[in-house]
């Protein structure tokens, strides 16, 4: 098949698109391209997960059951573990993970898994799209190779570009196909033939020169908002030496209409992308001989800040003159930010590992996740009671979900430690509530240990 001739089946809405990996990124990429009125492929390995979709059923947040059973009703969209599907289809997107191993070196083993079977299926025709965030060379270094083993010549008969995802869980304002889509090919036909499939459903596509000018913006993105929030939280510090209202201070910033963009503190950072996309670029560099500077000082601070949500833990129960070994801690929130249920990188997972070697006791809530495992060890979640906030010596919010009444935390809690700012519109209570920056007199020394 031809270039022109792919165009023209996209343009008439009859291409078939295969997408590889179910799951944040791939399952409501795959939705928007059915609700689109082309026909999907879903591929993912898990039995579990393909069985479910099949159902009519969701296994992602954002992605309404509702949506999936109408489409798998209308047969737009089946859900399969057969790799051979995906020799049939006209368009491929990758949406797989890309993880870091202990060393934070890129984990591309999900990704060549996904080229190889490709690979194994390619056939002339066929555009690829590898949307997993990654080091910029990827797609020509890992992918191209793979997909023209067999003879064919990427930019002529197979198309080949990247196209980063920018999923934002909970997203209320923003999803996939509102948000504006960046696409860059290996060759000018492999754009243009990637940012046609994907103006099918996204509102906003952006052509870029290159495959690796498309990898750099995701990496950016992320870099961004790493380095910022490393920003905001040694400012946390800072205001905490020096006794002054850290939220007050960023909300006063704030009121400049140039020049200021807000980023709050909090416990650390979480999530898929954040806390890993900018190690993609560090790891980069590294092999080109130079040191990310900026980078590898925001990850420092940022990784510290559970422990400074520790700290505060350990000052706050040394006033009421108890330790921390054997003092029952209820942690508030373990999804990695509010209103979602990933807790994929969630700062909570180190706060509550760093409170039980300490000896503390430690339970959690969190209205949307009922069990967390974590090294084949299972946890489970406890209801926000009055008795559980009674029985507790310190209460430590992590995650400041939406529906849970902080007034009730407050009223029945004798310590609190606010790492997100979510007490800040109760009324005085009984509770003695520390934020990350501990608010002095100008003439109050500060503590020891501060």
């Amino acid at each position: 098949m031809s270039k022109r001739a792919l165009l023209d089946k996209i343009e008439r809405r009859e291409a078939v698109v295969g997408v590889i990996g179910l799951g944040y990124v791939g399952l409501p990429l795959a939705v928007e391209f059915a609700k689109a009125g082309l026909k999907v492929v879903g591929y993912d390995v898990s039995d579990r997960v393909v069985a479910l979709l099949n159902r009519g059923e969701s296994h992602i947040q954002d992605v309404p059951a509702a949506d999936v059973a109408e489409l798998v009703r209308a047969g737009k969209f089946e859900a399969t573990t057969d790799e051979s599907r995906l020799g049939a289809v006209d368009a491929i997107s990758i949406a797989v993970p890309t993880p870091l191993v202990k060393t934070r070196d890129p984990d591309m083993s999900y990704v060549l898994s996904a080229a190889e079977t490709i690979g194994r299926h390619v056939r002339a025709g066929q555009v690829v799209a590898l949307e997993s965030t990654t080091y910029p060379g990827t797609t020509r270094e890992l992918l191209k190779p793979v997909l023209e083993r067999g003879g064919l010549t990427v930019g002529e008969d197979v198309f080949l570009a990247f196209s980063p995802e920018r999923v934002d869980p909970g997203n209320p304002r923003f999803h996939t196909g509102n948000t504006p889509k960046v696409v860059g090919g290996l060759t000018p036909a492999c754009t243009e033939v990637a940012a046609a499939l994907y103006r099918v459903c996204i509102d906003t596509v952006v052509e870029v020169s290159s495959a690796e000018t498309a990898e750099l913006t995701k990496l950016l993105e992320n870099t961004f908002r790493s380095v910022n929030i490393g920003l905001a939280n040694e400012m946390a510090i800072v205001c905490d030496k020096l006794g002054v209202d850290v939220w007050e201070v960023i909300d006063a910033a704030a009121t400049k209409p140039f020049g200021f963009m807000k980023f709050t503190p909090g416990p650390g950072i979480g999530g898929h992308c954040i806390p890993l996309d900018p190690h993609y670029l560090a790891w980069k560099m590294r092999t080109l001989n130079y040191k990310t500077r900026f980078i590898d000082l925001a990850s420092e601070i940022n990784s510290q800040m559970p422990a400074f949500v520790v700290e505060k833990t350990v000052l706050g129960l040394n006033e009421r003159r108890k330790a921390l070994n054997g003092s029952r801690v209820l942690v508030l929130g373990v999804a990695y930010k509010k209103d979602i249920d990933d807790v994929r990188e969630s700062p909570a997972l180190d706060v509550m590992r760093l409170l039980e070697s300490h000896g503390a006791d430690v339970a959690y809530h969190d209205p949307y996740i009922a069990m967390v495992r974590e090294d084949g060890h299972e946890t489970y979640g406890v209801a926000l009671t009055q008795a559980e906030l009674e029985a507790a010596d310190a209460v430590v919010i992590v995650t400041d979900h939406s529906s849970v009444d902080y007034q009730f935390v407050v009223d029945h809690s004798e310590l609190v430690i606010d790492s997100r700012n979510a007490t800040a519109r109760t009324r005085p209570s009984r509770a003695r509530v520390l934020s990350l920056a501990t608010v002095r007199e100008p003439d109050e020394p500060a503590a020891a240990g501060t």
